[in-house]
């Protein structure tokens, strides 16, 4: 596997790999992703046991923006299903990983280290799992915001049976999803 560069990170996106991508958001060996507008939230009003063995979600609530603006604003501890701008088509030889900008991180914002994307990923925006880390301060979310960055990496072709265009359980979704089974 070999990691892309600017070149064919350019190329990568001309050719219908990411949709809504800023061409000067395409860094050395990067490309930044921006905030989408849908926003989960915990419901902290119905407290459940999670079975992850089943792949049960927690209960959620839709975040609707607190202004015109398209802002959210975490609360200490809060913890937030949120979701990309770009649109990811990714052919079946390249995989890619979500990092969380620095601005971002140095403020405590924790991105839950959820972030590979297989080789097949299609027709979706990225769902983050972002937490607010910090004790007593509030962090303010703006839609549009950069967010992260995606590297990515270019193998050998996966076969069609494991390409996750076929086994994923989140292609074709908009906004944030959910576990599959929730």
């Amino acid at each position: 596997m070999s990691i892309l560069t600017h070149t064919q990170l350019t190329a990568l996106v001309n050719e219908g790999a990411l949709e809504h991508v800023i061409p000067e958001r395409i860094n050395a060996a990067s490309i930044d992703v921006r905030l989408g507008d849908n926003f989960l939230i915990e419901d902290r009003t119905r407290p459940s046991i999670v079975d992850l063995s089943t792949k049960e979600s927690p209960p959620m609530l839709h975040l609707p923006p607190c202004d015109n603006h398209g802002t959210i604003i975490l609360h200490p501890g809060d913890v937030v299903l949120a979701c990309t701008v770009e649109v990811f088509h990714l052919p079946d030889d390249v995989a890619g990983l979500f990092l969380l900008k620095s601005t971002p991180a140095r403020a405590f914002l924790n991105h839950m280290k959820s972030g590979w994307i297989d080789p097949g990923f299609n027709g979706s925006p990225l769902t983050l799992q972002l937490k607010n880390e910090l004790a007593h301060s509030h962090l303010r979310l703006k839609v549009g915001m950069p967010i992260g960055q995606v590297v990515f990496w270019r193998g050998e072709e996966v076969p069609p049976s494991v390409s996750y265009a076929v086994k994923g359980h989140y292609n074709q979704r908009t906004g944030a999803a959910r576990n599959h089974h929730a």
